[in-house]
């Protein structure tokens, strides 16, 4: 037991601490705060304190607790929301109100609840750290496999079956000592969890955004940043994307937003429906919460516990998708705790070990090959918030050198009313080889793709001279270029996170709907080209039916799409 010697904001010198690790849990003071050793100097301990330090006093009691900040995994997860250290806020709620207690700190999973538990291993079987000992059906949509611990190996001498809460033994592995085995473990946060190997990726995360899948893919084990200034929409994209994503499990941290973010989550995704299964999100969905308005201490160890937890899924085998919502936030209370232990600043008074915490974390994504010999990925989207959108401050900078697919948020579209505001000509995405043979598959994707990307780019360039001439200087050829451009921002790029259809587009639809308006555009070039004025192209009644494409369900626009194309060449035909 040691001592408190002095106290500065989250952060506390405690003396005494003689045998205390790195990274060890403390309990700190009388009211037992939550704490975690940062700093060894001889036998004092630098503590770093995850609740509001106030009124603590020198001369208090500080007791290590002999392990370090851990994270149980097990039944229970799917459908909870925790704090940044895995405190289940819906029991803190029951057991003291609306506010978190200092001190409280109730078991992360439910010790009274009984999950019925079916083995797939036998008695006298040898086993693995990460083999499946057997099935718990979490939710609907979660079948939790029950994995042996990553540090055990041995000899079942006894398994059951029936129906266990987390800390009843389920079975027993020797091997020179007997080791009992539970429905839950607990694992290191900061430590990533084991895995055989690392596997190419190879199939894009869909996400039913079709300026992210078309344009811009991620894959299944990759990672993405999405940053962006103030109300570019950053939030939104994020819950898009954990509510249509193609992943099995989603984890949401939100760290250091708004509350009233998170709230929206757990308002809206109970009523949300698997567009798979019909089911309730959040039969699918863990949510890690440290608001703004929660000690700074926690917000740093959030993205920890979200991202060990997402691994702990991708060892069972299932595709994992975890959004950090912000990393920016993250990155200041590191600054915070740097300050505090006066340590030597980098750019912007931010940690100089920024950089490297920052891809410590996005490693830990990837498609892997589990200790099971499954195939698993964990994939990590992070949204950055950059102060007034400058994106050449240090976290933009330091993330755009470790991710691979870069989404940047525009001021000016989302000013526009242009959602979601993924500004075409800056972004961009390194797994287009990756991915090309998935969508070769539907379509000529990379084709398609190609195309419409020259035809932005070419109207970026054509918008320069419309500024300083006017448009009635372009020759027709270009004015009707910037007229299919227009079809593609408008009618393919932007689309409605609030509209019950256009919320969420599967991938042979977003192929069709792009091979619509490319079709138009070859069809009415050849007609400019025999001097058919682009004013009448203007007025054609196709031009309603195509910016109602993404109105229609998936199955109408597909019986729909033979004749939209007719349809276009007839039109177009009647000009000439």
């Amino acid at each position: 037991m040691g001592k408190i010697l002095r106290i500065t904001g989250p952060v506390v010198i405690a003396e005494g601490m003689k045998g205390t690790a790195m990274y060890e849990l403390v309990r700190v003071g009388e009211l037992g705060l939550i704490g975690e050793v940062i700093g060894l100097k001889g036998e004092q301990a630098i503590i770093q304190v995850y609740e509001e330090t106030v009124g603590l006093r020198p001369g208090e009691r500080v007791d290590p607790t002999g392990r370090p900040l851990s994270v149980e995994l097990g039944p229970g997860l799917i459908g909870a929301i925790f704090d940044g250290i895995q405190r289940p806020l819906t029991e803190i709620r029951k057991e003291v109100g609306d506010f978190v207690t200092r001190g409280i700190f109730p078991p992360a999973l439910p010790r009274d609840k009984k999950w019925e538990f079916v083995p797939t291993i036998k008695k006298g079987q040898e086993v693995r750290g990460g083999e499946v000992l057997g099935i718990v059906k979490e939710t609907e949509l979660v079948e939790q496999k029950i994995l042996v611990p990553p540090d055990v190996s041995g000899r079942v001498t006894e398994i059951r079956e029936g129906k266990f809460t987390v800390k009843e033994p389920i079975g027993e592995v020797s091997n020179g000592r007997k080791v009992e085995l539970r429905l839950m473990h607990s694992w290191p946060v900061r430590r990533p969890r084991p895995y055989r190997k690392k596997l190419p990726p190879s199939e894009p995360l869909i996400t039913g955004q079709r300026v992210a899948d078309l344009l811009f893919p991620v894959v299944k084990g990759g990672t993405a940043a999405i940053p962006g200034g103030f109300g570019t929409g950053k939030t939104v994209f994020l819950h898009q994307t954990a509510k249509w994503s193609d992943a099995k499990v989603i984890v949401y941290v939100g760290c250091g937003e708004r509350g009233n973010e998170m709230c929206d989550v757990l308002v809206h995704f109970p009523q949300l429906k698997d567009p798979k299964t019909g089911r309730p999100l959040m039969e699918r969905t863990v949510l890690v919460a440290n608001t703004s308005n929660m000690p700074v201490a926690a917000r740093e160890a959030s993205v920890y516990t979200g991202v060990t937890i997402a691994e702990y899924f991708r060892d069972m085998g299932y595709h994992v998708a975890l959004m950090a919502d912000s990393t920016s936030r993250w990155a200041e209370a590191m600054r915070e705790i740097s300050g505090r232990l006066e340590e030597m600043p980098g750019e912007e008074g931010f940690p100089a070990y920024l950089a490297s915490r920052l891809a410590e974390f996005y490693e830990r994504a990837g498609m892997v090959e589990t200790l099971s010999g499954e195939r698993g990925s964990l994939t990590i989207l992070g949204a950055v918030s950059p102060p007034g959108g400058d994106f050449s401050e240090p976290v933009t900078q330091n993330t755009l050198r470790i991710v691979k697919v870069f989404w940047g948020l525009d001021s000016s579209l989302a000013d526009r009313r242009h959602f979601p505001s993924v500004n075409w000509l800056t972004s961009y995405s390194l797994y287009l080889e990756d991915v090309q043979r998935w969508w070769g598959e539907l379509g000529n994707w990379s084709e398609l793709r190609k195309e419409a990307m020259s035809i932005l780019q070419r109207e970026a360039e054509l918008l320069e001279i419309v500024r300083l001439v006017g448009p009635d200087a372009l020759p027709e050829p270009d004015r009707a270029l910037l007229e299919v451009a227009r079809l593609i921002r408008e009618d393919f790029l932007q689309q409605s996170a609030f509209d019950p259809v256009d919320t969420y587009c599967p991938p042979k639809k977003q192929l069709l709907m792009l091979q619509v308006i490319l079709h138009f555009y070859k069809v009415a070039m050849d007609a400019v080209k025999e001097g058919v004025p682009v004013s009448r192209l203007r007025e054609l009644p196709v031009l309603a039916d195509i910016a109602h494409m993404k109105r229609l369900p998936e199955k109408e626009f597909l019986q729909q799409f033979d004749g939209m194309l007719r349809k276009i060449d007839e039109q177009i035909r009647g000009l000439k």
